[in-house]
């Protein structure tokens, strides 16, 4: 799920569910690599619940397209 600005496309919310750490740090250690991303962190909004949520900012490039390519990056590097 996405939450963010209909009108500023380059920053979102994106919410992962039953996932935790180990995907959220490898997705964010990913798009800290990207130069077009200015911020990206995650958090879990509560530890009994399997959801964590991934901020993303970027240059002006869509955070949708952003962490698309990211996650196909990533898919790459561990040989999915």
């Amino acid at each position: 799920m996405e939450h963010g600005s209909f009108t500023d496309n380059s920053a979102a919310t994106f919410s992962l569910t039953d996932e935790d750490h180990t995907i959220a740090n490898t997705v964010r250690f990913t798009l800290n690599q990207d130069q077009m991303v200015t911020f990206c962190g995650y958090s879990i909004p509560h530890p009994s619940e399997a959801r964590v949520n991934i901020r993303v900012q970027t240059t002006g490039d869509p955070a949708r397209e952003v962490l698309k390519d990211a996650c196909q990056n990533l898919m790459l590097m561990v040989g999915m």
